[in-house]
C-alpha cells in the first residue's frame, strides 16, 4: 500500500537523482558543487554542524500536518497484476493432454458434463502427477484413467479444460492531499541557493508520478520562501512546498477463478475477487 513514507521517499529519489544524474561514485555533486545528503526527516542539530564543518549540503523532505482529504470514488477491487500461466492444456475428444512447466500458486480444472474438477498445483508436481490427481477426481463420478501427462474420460459428453493463476488486487481506502516541505540547507548562501534551484529542476517538471503500488501521485506547487534566521550559526535554508494528492490503497492477493460455484453478490472482477 502507499502511504506518506513512500511519497517521502519518491521526493527523496527525484531530487537525488538530479543531483547525481550520474551516480554517487564522486560525492561531489556536479549541481551543488559540494557533497549533499538527500534524506527523508528533519536534521539533527549536530550532524548538521559536523557536516557543514566538512562543506556538505543538506535536502531534507519533510511531511506538514496539513492535509486533505479529497472525494475518492474507486473503492472497489480492480486487478492490478496477473502470473501468465505455465502450465498448458490441451483437448482432444475425451482425452486432456497437458504441457508446460510446473510452478506452483496455479490451479488446473477440467469441467465434465457441466462438474469441474479443480486441482491446486504444488511446487513438487509433475505433469504426470497433476494428470492423476484430476483423473482420481473425476473418478469419482465416472470413470477416468491418467496415463502420463495425460487423463482420459472415456464416457464423457463434454471436456473442457482450464488454467488459472495468482495475482494482486487493490483498491483505495481514501485520497488525500498531503504538504511536504522540501528544504535545502547550506553553510552558505551559494550552497543553500545551487539546493534551493535544484529541488526547483528536479520537481518543477513533475506533474505525476508513479508510488511503489502502481498509484499516481499529482504534484502541486504550493509556495517557497527562504529562511536567514539561522546565518550567524551558518546555516541558510529554503523551503519548497508541494501538496501531493495520493491514494492509500489496500493490495492483497488473489486467484484465477478457473470453475465457478457460487453466487457472488456484487459483481466479480477478472480474477473472481468479489468486488463488494
Amino acid at each position: 500500500m502507499a502511504d506518506l513514507s513512500d511519497v517521502s521517499n519518491l521526493l527523496v529519489a527525484q531530487v537525488a537523482a538530479y543531483l547525481y544524474a550520474n551516480g554517487t561514485a564522486n560525492p561531489i555533486s556536479p549541481i551543488a558543487g559540494c557533497a549533499v545528503k538527500v534524506f527523508a526527516g528533519w536534521p539533527q542539530p549536530e550532524a548538521m554542524r559536523e557536516d557543514f564543518a566538512n562543506n556538505i549540503g543538506y535536502v531534507s523532505v519533510y511531511p506538514l500536518p496539513t492535509e486533505t482529504v479529497l472525494r475518492s470514488t474507486v473503492r472497489e477491487w480492480e486487478v492490478q497484476s496477473i502470473a501468465a500461466p505455465t502450465v498448458t492444456v490441451a483437448v482432444s475428444d475425451v482425452t486432456v493432454t497437458l504441457g508446460g512447466t510446473v510452478v506452483a500458486s496455479q490451479n488446473v480444472a477440467a469441467v465434465v458434463d457441466g462438474k469441474p474438477y479443480v486441482y491446486g498445483v504444488q511446487a513438487t508436481d509433475t505433469l504426470s502427477a497433476i494428470a492423476t490427481a484430476l483423473a482420481t477426481m473425476i473418478s469419482v463420478d465416472q470413470p477416468a484413467t491418467s496415463s502420463g501427462t495425460g487423463f482420459t474420460v472415456p464416457g464423457a459428453h463434454s471436456i473442457e479444460a482450464r488454467v488459472g493463476t495468482s495475482g494482486t488486487i487493490i483498491r483505495e481506502l481514501r485520497r488525500q492531499r498531503k504538504g511536504f516541505q522540501i528544504t535545502a540547507w547550506g553553510n552558505c548562501f551559494d550552497v543553500r541557493d545551487r539546493l534551493g534551484m535544484a529541488i526547483d529542476q528536479a520537481l518543477g517538471p513533475l506533474v505525476r508520478a508513479t508510488l511503489p503500488d502502481g498509484s499516481q501521485a499529482i504534484f502541486h506547487y504550493q509556495s517557497s520562501r527562504q529562511d536567514d534566521t539561522q546565518q550567524k550559526q551558518r546555516i541558510y535554508r529554503r523551503d519548497v512546498i508541494y501538496g501531493i494528492d495520493y491514494s492509500t490503497t489496500q493490495i492483497d492477493n488473489a486467484f484465477g477463478v478457473v470453475a465457478p460455484q457460487a453466487f457472488v453478490v456484487g459483481g466479480i472482477d477478472t480474477l473472481g475477487i468479489p468486488t463488494s
